[in-house]
């Protein structure tokens, strides 16, 4: 006879690898999800931005975290892709705004291939939102502006400088913004001119929506250039 012994069950995580392990059976996109029927033009309009609000303005009233936050992708001078999650700014038709220090290496990215990918992920909701286009960066008197909307704690974090680069003593880090923060409540109109906003105009956008089921819905809309229209809808397989 074979197979195991009668109650002897076999564990089906046995010669996984510790990865492999861990991660099995733990669940993806459990609970109650919301619908989404892109053929119902009260759900799916005719361009992207309306429905990027609804679904934005859902994940705030439905408590999903951080939903501002963004993946945004870019290319350095060989080619190769980098990775790193920035907060949303702002968007309005015109497109997606996010800002940095202007000597980072995002910026510097940008600034010699000026296009770029943003990707939401509302894990609560299975909701993913990818966005490509290129990117522009605004005028000095908008950054400026942008700076001094911003909370206290990130101006100072801002006027600290150095983004990316080696800490060489990590003592040197609070000192600095300690300062930071001093100045800030001392010049309150005080403006870091290494401050720089990028707004990402988009080409193409599209919606995920996760079903339990596996029969995710995916609706993309893409545009010639920025600014047309009007949007091609288009109905992605899963």
């Amino acid at each position: 006879m074979s197979g195991s012994p009668a109650g002897d069950a076999v564990d089906p995580r046995e010669g996984l690898g510790p990865v492999r392990r861990l991660l099995f059976g733990v669940p993806m996109m459990a609970g109650e999800l919301p619908g989404f029927d892109p053929d119902d033009p009260g759900q799916a309009p005719e361009e992207p931005f309306p429905l990027f609000l609804a679904w934005l303005t859902r994940a705030v009233a439905e408590g999903v975290r951080e939903p501002h936050a963004m993946t945004l992708a870019t290319v350095d001078a060989d080619g190769v892709p980098d990775l790193r999650v920035v907060a949303l700014r702002d968007a309005d038709e015109r497109g997606w705004t996010f800002a940095t220090d202007a000597g980072s290496p995002k910026a510097r990215q940008l600034s010699g291939q000026p296009h770029a990918a943003l990707g939401f992920h509302w894990r609560e909701q299975a909701r993913q939102i990818r966005i490509r286009g290129p990117v522009e960066r605004a005028d000095a008197g908008t950054a400026a502006a942008d700076f001094l909307s911003r909370l206290p704690g990130s101006r100072a974090a801002s006027l600290v400088g150095h983004q990316s680069e080696v800490l060489r003593d990590p003592a040197e880090l609070p000192r600095a913004f300690a300062g930071a923060l001093a100045r800030v409540e001392a010049e309150p109109d005080a403006v870091d001119p290494q401050h720089a906003l990028f707004t990402l105009r988009a080409t193409t956008v599209e919606f995920w929506q996760g079903v339990q089921a596996r029969g995710h819905v995916r609706l993309r809309y893409r545009a010639a250039r920025p600014g047309t229209r009007p949007w091609t809808r288009e109905r992605l397989w899963p």
